[in-house]
């Protein structure tokens, strides 16, 4: 049986492309302290943390941009993102607020709406609260919204579960890391420079083999 060769076609134009791709995406990271992580209930936390790492450095990989928010930081009330990831947002301004809904933060509402970009990927905790708030307004403004579900969780199984059907009833878009990182390599030869990053992200996220 004849294998045939590779023929890709033309890569498409990222304002008219229906998938999500690194020049039509924003990606927002908000709420990953202490506080948020350890009253979860309704996942593992050691992978909700690599997760959202992961979806950090893959922002980084394909020069995404990338808004993150805090909460209650600078009052004192509440300890920054966890380390590993707050090393992820290195030379980028982090938002903090004392809204709860960071789309009510009118600094965090003009980093996303400054990108010019409608397809916003965001990740945060709790689902019930920091999630679905902004993915609620955000697909009222008339945004792409794409929750990133592997790195998110809430007070409890309920409250999470709730929330997503909530987000899913307007309009939003489930995504996970895995999917995200496909999404935007797409493609392994025209996008060579990335092969290396993105196949080293996906087998710390344990979706590759490594293989030696």
């Amino acid at each position: 049986m004849p294998l045939i060769k590779p023929n890709s076609m033309k890569p498409r134009d990222p304002q008219k492309d229906t998938l999500l791709d690194p020049g039509n995406t924003v990606v927002a990271i908000i709420d990953y302290q202490p506080t948020q992580l350890l009253s979860q209930e309704s996942a593992n936390t050691a992978k909700i943390m690599r997760n959202v790492v992961d979806l950090a450095r893959l922002t980084k990989l394909y020069q995404i941009p990338l808004v993150p928010a805090t909460v209650n930081v600078t009052s004192g009330a509440n300890e920054p993102t966890f380390p590993a990831l707050r090393k992820e947002f290195e030379g980028l301004n982090v938002y903090d607020r004392m809204v709860i809904n960071a789309w009510e933060d009118q600094n965090f509402y003009d980093a996303i709406h400054e990108t010019g970009r409608k397809n916003l990927v965001i990740a945060a905790l709790w689902t019930e609260a920091c999630l679905s708030f902004p993915t609620l307004d955000a697909l009222k403004e008339g945004y792409n919204v794409y929750p990133v579900l592997d790195c998110v969780a809430g007070s409890s199984v309920d409250a999470n579960d709730a929330a997503i059907r909530r987000m899913q009833t307007k309009g939003a878009q489930m995504t996970s890391v895995p999917q995200l990182a496909c999404e935007w390599q797409r493609n392994y030869d025209t996008n060579k420079a990335t092969v290396p990053g993105f196949s080293e992200i996906l087998q710390d996220a344990g979706s590759f083999l490594q293989v030696k």
